[in-house]
């Protein structure tokens, strides 16, 4: 394991051996999956993925993916958005508030469990081994201590693993939707170009994928950048910041977009860090980073990191990992139900 996180009481009701429904639900994908669990080891039985926004809620998405399989002994969605009193609203998709109780009752009063989805990434990296992590910096020689998570994807999730002593505890946060500080007069320029079309700019606004596409829309509309003639027309097939991000070395527009969004992500993973004391280490999840790894590696990252002043001492001992597993939410999602 990467992480020794804390498992809670282990279920007594299902026996010895039981089937998990796990499911990591975001506004661009959802993916579903059936686990077995026994003798508290979890096996991947079946495993789908759904484009969100093609169906009108997750219990559709449930029907679907149970056609073929029998009902589980108990549910667990970790899912993009704050969970309160057993109910979420996704925060980038229209879609109307999910409730355990609800999707208990529509499928026969099984077990159901919600959490938020960067909550379920925290737990799952109890599940994953070091090929799973990408080594940014090792750290220093501080000895453990609570941890941070932070995700750019279709938003930017943010979440926090206490240390006790003996095991980490995860915990959401809805962080990313901060207010995005600048720091620059290039950065303020940014912010004020934003700020035109939105009525709140937070860090998610920026570092995200649809982030991304507004700092290049930034760089090329207001700073006068050249956009080439076949990327304009790459964005008519593709979505735009796959395609930022993976012409970094054809584009002098594109290279400076992701060095810009490289910049920021190292700001806000810095801020985290400090506002939890995270010397137990900083983990880079999320669609956007396992991508982009090699853009991490040239000390673009690191250096911003530490950029934070009088405490750029603590932030150097802090070891910056890349989660490089993508079924780490789904991963986690299965671990919680099959312990809580």
């Amino acid at each position: 394991m990467v992480l020794p996180v804390y498992t809670g009481k282990e279920s007594k009701v299902l026996g010895e051996k039981s089937i998990i429904l796990a499911g990591d639900v975001g506004a661009t994908k959802t993916n579903l999956a059936l686990f077995s669990y026994e003798k508290n080891i979890l096996t991947l039985l079946y495993e789908e993925r759904f484009s969100s926004k093609e169906y009108r809620n997750i219990i559709q998405i449930i029907e679907e993916f149970l056609i073929a399989h029998p009902l589980p002994d108990k549910m667990c969605f970790g899912v993009a958005g704050p969970v309160l009193n057993g109910r979420i609203k996704l925060s980038n998709i229209d879609w109307e508030i999910i409730d355990q109780d609800e999707i208990s009752r529509h499928f026969g009063a099984q077990k159901v469990l919600l959490l938020n989805d960067l909550e379920a990434t925290a737990y799952g990296l109890t599940m994953l081994e070091q090929k799973d992590i990408a080594v940014i910096h090792k750290g220093g020689d501080v000895a453990g201590g609570n941890a941070a998570v932070i995700a750019p994807g279709t938003g930017l999730g943010e979440a926090g693993l206490y240390w006790d002593g003996v095991a980490y505890h995860p915990f959401a946060t809805e962080g990313g939707h901060c207010d995005f500080a600048s720091r620059t007069a290039f950065d303020f320029e940014l912010l004020t170009f934003l700020q035109k079309t939105l009525s709140h700019v937070s860090w998610e606004r920026i570092v995200s994928g649809p982030g991304i596409v507004n700092i290049y829309q930034f760089l090329r509309d207001v700073k006068k950048r050249e956009e080439p003639a076949w990327l304009k027309e790459k964005f008519e097939n593709d979505e735009a910041p796959g395609v930022i991000s993976q012409n970094v070395s054809h584009s002098e527009l594109c290279q400076e977009t992701m060095r810009h969004f490289i910049r920021y992500l190292a700001y806000e993973s810095s801020n985290l860090v400090l506002k939890f004391k995270a010397t137990g280490g900083l983990f880079i999840g999320g669609g956007i980073a396992p991508q982009i790894v090699s853009l991490f590696e040239n000390n673009m990252f690191y250096a911003s990191f530490c950029e934070i002043g009088r405490l750029h001492y603590l932030l150097e001992k802090i070891p910056v990992n890349v989660i490089l597993n993508p079924k780490t939410a789904l991963l986690g999602a299965a671990y919680y139900g099959a312990n809580n």
